[in-house]
């Protein structure tokens, strides 16, 4: 091998590296009303774990293991989770490598193994729906799935929650759609009007998303209404 051509590997090599780290690096950071909800308060405990953080409130029997959306910084749900945790569901928001659920889609293992609730529910966000959906597939673990802007690839036969926004431009509805078929247990959609891909963590505005006509706070708290009454539904 001549040295032009070795040259030439090395900065093809050089550029994908430095491609690679300008694209990890390049993700939505959680915005100031959700590090504001790391704090501990009077109904939550905010409790580092190896994988993530634990949102601990008063209930002790169920627990949400949540994934987050592709390129999301997982702190971004925090007002979602720690709302859901204040009406007796545990909370586990799951740090992914990179801030990609593909990377860690069995990320609940460890959670499940470490502690000991009576029933487990697999969520995630857009890509980190995908992988919940995955994850729940290839184990027995949990209880039930809730889809946030999220579709499975393949058969579900555990519950499944569905919640997507009318104002969702991200979400691929024909994909969508057709994985209705693919849903073998008992299915609950909703759809919150006004709603739209993003708002369901606070990052910002998400590139190619609608815009919401309704406030975030309002689309979360419709949102923690519907995954409240679903797992009641479930596990009584």
């Amino acid at each position: 091998m001549n040295k032009k051509i070795k040259i030439g590997i090395l900065i093809v090599l050089v550029i994908i590296a430095l491609f690679g780290i300008y694209y990890i690096n390049d993700y939505y950071h959680a915005q100031k009303t959700a590090i504001d909800c790391l704090e501990n308060n009077s109904d939550v405990l905010v409790v580092k774990t190896s994988n993530g953080l634990l949102f601990d409130g008063k209930g002790n029997e169920s627990a949400l293991i949540f994934y987050p959306g592709a390129k999301v910084e997982y702190t971004s749900y925090a007002p979602l989770l720690k709302n859901i945790s204040s009406r007796g569901i545990d909370c586990f928001a799951v740090e992914m490598p990179f801030n990609l659920a593909f990377l860690g889609q069995n990320s609940a293992d460890d959670i499940i193994k470490n502690s000991s609730y009576e029933h487990y529910f697999i969520s995630g966000h857009s890509l980190g729906g995908a992988m919940a959906a995955s994850y729940i597939n290839g184990t027995n673990n949990t209880d039930g799935l809730i889809l946030f802007a999220a579709y499975p690839s393949s058969e579900i036969e555990k519950p499944v929650l569905s919640i997507y926004g009318s104002c969702d431009k991200v979400l691929n509805m024909d994909k969508y759609n057709k994985s209705k078929s693919l849903i073998k247990g008992n299915f609950t959609e909703c759809i919150i009007d006004g709603a739209n891909h993003a708002q369901f963590g606070y990052y910002g505005n998400q590139s190619g998303d609608g815009k919401a006509l309704i406030s975030a706070k309002l689309q979360q708290n419709q949102t923690v209404n519907k995954i409240i009454s679903f797992i009641d539904e479930v596990v009584n």
